[in-house]
């Protein structure tokens, strides 16, 4: 047994070892002690968040940019609070890391066996892995030194692997004791792929491109998770075919390129994509996930679209299971198909609207007013709100320069997550979050972290005094209506721009695009903290993406 290594270095070890470098943490005497004399002291800087949900966001948000984040909390309030952000990342396919200080096995055993309750505990030893299980790909419990070594390993390893969360048990008597040391390092398991499925697979598809006198590419989220960006962007140069992408994946290569046409999303999409798409004889969909945030009031021709994602190929009645992406487009690459001289759709030319100073801001105003912001060095996110619709549009130039949590789709992800995204960008990029009213209302207390670690998001809280896009999906039609809307979609009015006083960061309120400019001008500028903007804008004012449903 080598004496220099205890569980709790263990595991700090390894996590460095996968690029971890920030630990999202949340204070409880489970925990700390694991915090204070391993984390800290080993180059993970530790950075206290305010809830749990909170911590989850934020190193949600920093996965998605660095491929593992991770956070530590106290036993059932704690992680208990944070199974909401467990339970999107998993969703999204995001390798995440929980860490939950548990209590000792002798304080374990006395309760079960005596009913002596140490604090924090339900129902013992199960409770919380128990609902975690649901939840991850991995969930461990280490009650013993000589396996914490070997369920490590395995737990982070399905973590990378799997792109998804995984639950650590880490029991405070547990993390001085010692074992035995890492040795070599952790890598993803190797995809798999049924030979007989992948060949047939490459066979329609390339049949396909090569008869096709109108091919698309859908590129879907599955080429970030499994870093498929570049084979992707050089199978596109390859056929020469241009490209459209989903919400999940705007951005995923840059929206400059050439070959680009914009983001496939229903009714929502512009209308270059739409023709686009209805005039394609063969949409080649890599990695794409179908969601109702996905279709928007349109349905996918299944007949023309071969599907590869999820290990399986689906077109028409085709179906090749065990297929990995990255398999796949090897072999297309490798097939070497002559491209064709095609007539690629023309975007149209962007130029910054003209508007009064004076004038009232809406939505849609809003939207085409800050495209001018947004540069190859900006990061956007989007919350769940109708900041989906407006942001959809938006020119990202910036290969992976666009975060949304769209399937799962938790109200108030995104300004928490921008906590995460901060710390896991380089040195020359910004941060911009779009966020909904309603959901800043849930999550506001990233304001503090971000002010206490001078993180300098820019956040724009769209005003509308509204839920708009529950009342959107309930009845849309109150939007060019009179009729009023739905109670439980009224909020409590809140003064946003008046929290920077609260949590000492900077703020501005803003209604004419004259104070619009101001504010954004200032926030640029602003590099010591947070900037949160208050854009108030008209209740019943929506992007013109999303007015097809209020028809």
């Amino acid at each position: 047994m080598n004496e220099g290594c205890t569980v709790g270095r263990y595991l700090v070890d390894r996590l460095r070892q996968l690029g971890l470098e920030h630990l999202f943490a949340i204070a409880g005497d489970y925990s700390i002690e694991w915090l204070n004399r391993y984390v800290a002291p080993n180059g993970i800087q530790v950075i206290e968040e305010v809830n749990e949900v909170n911590a989850g966001y934020a190193a949600d948000g920093y996965a998605r940019l660095k491929g593992i984040g991770a956070l530590c909390v106290t036993y059932s309030p704690g992680a208990l609070s944070a199974v909401n952000a467990v339970a999107g990342a998993y969703v999204e396919k995001v390798p995440l890391v929980l860490i939950n200080g548990t209590p000792s096995i002798k304080k374990t055993i006395t309760f079960e066996q005596t009913g002596f309750s140490a604090h924090h505990f339900i129902s013992g030893r199960e409770t919380d892995l128990q609902s975690f299980e649901h939840l991850t790909v991995a969930a461990i419990r280490i009650e013993n030194p000589d396996l914490a070594p070997t369920l490590i390993d395995y737990a982070l390893t399905r973590c990378i692997s799997e792109r998804r969360p995984i639950y650590i048990e880490l029991l405070q008597d547990m993390v001085d004791m010692e074992c035995e040391p890492p040795t070599g390092v952790l890598k993803p398991a190797r995809a798999l792929s049924d030979e007989t499925s992948l060949e047939q697979s490459v066979a329609q598809i390339c049949a396909q491109l090569e008869s096709a006198e109108n091919p698309l590419i859908w590129l879907g989220v599955e080429i970030d998770r499994l870093g498929l960006q570049d084979k992707a962007m050089r199978l596109i140069r390859q056929l020469n075919v241009p490209f459209v992408t989903e919400l999940l994946s705007k951005a995923v290569l840059s929206e400059d390129d050439g070959l680009f046409v914009g983001v496939l999303d229903g009714q929502a999409s512009s209308t270059a994509v739409t023709d686009l798409a209805s005039k394609a004889d063969f949409i080649l969909a890599l990695g794409v996930w179908l969601t109702d945030i996905n279709s928007l009031g349109w349905d996918p021709d299944y007949e023309k679209t071969a599907f590869a994602s999820f290990d399986a190929v689906k077109f028409g009645t085709y179906f090749g299971g065990q297929v990995a992406l990255e398999h796949l487009i090897d072999r297309i690459l490798a097939e070497k198909i002559a491209p064709k001289e095609r007539e690629l759709p023309k975007k149209p030319a962007r130029s910054v609207p003209t508007v009064g100073e004076a004038d009232v801001i809406t939505y849609q105003g809003f939207y085409n007013f800050i495209q001018q912001y947004i540069d190859r060095n900006t990061i956007v996110g989007a919350d769940a709100s109708m900041n989906y619709f407006g942001s959809l549009l938006l020119d990202v130039p910036g290969p992976g320069g666009f975060i949304v949590q769209s399937s799962y789709s938790s109200i108030g992800y995104s300004a928490p997550a921008a906590t995460g995204i901060c710390l896991a960008k380089s040195s020359d990029q910004k941060v911009i979050v779009f966020s909904g009213d309603g959901g800043f209302q849930m999550t506001a207390q990233c304001l503090s972290t971000q002010t206490r670690f001078g993180l300098d998001p820019v956040i724009f809280v769209i005003d509308n005094g509204v839920y708009a896009v529950e009342q959107w999906l309930a009845d849309a039609a109150v939007f060019h209506s009179d009729q009023p809307f739905y109670k439980p979609c009224v909020l409590h009015r809140w003064n946003y721009s008046m929290l920077a006083e609260v949590f000492g960061c900077q703020g501005w309120e803003v209604g004419t695009y004259g104070e619009l400019r101001d504010a954004v001008k200032g926030a640029l500028e602003n590099s010591s903290g947070p900037s949160i903007i208050q854009v108030r804008v008209p209740d019943k004012t929506i992007p013109d993406n999303a007015k097809w449903k209020t028809q």
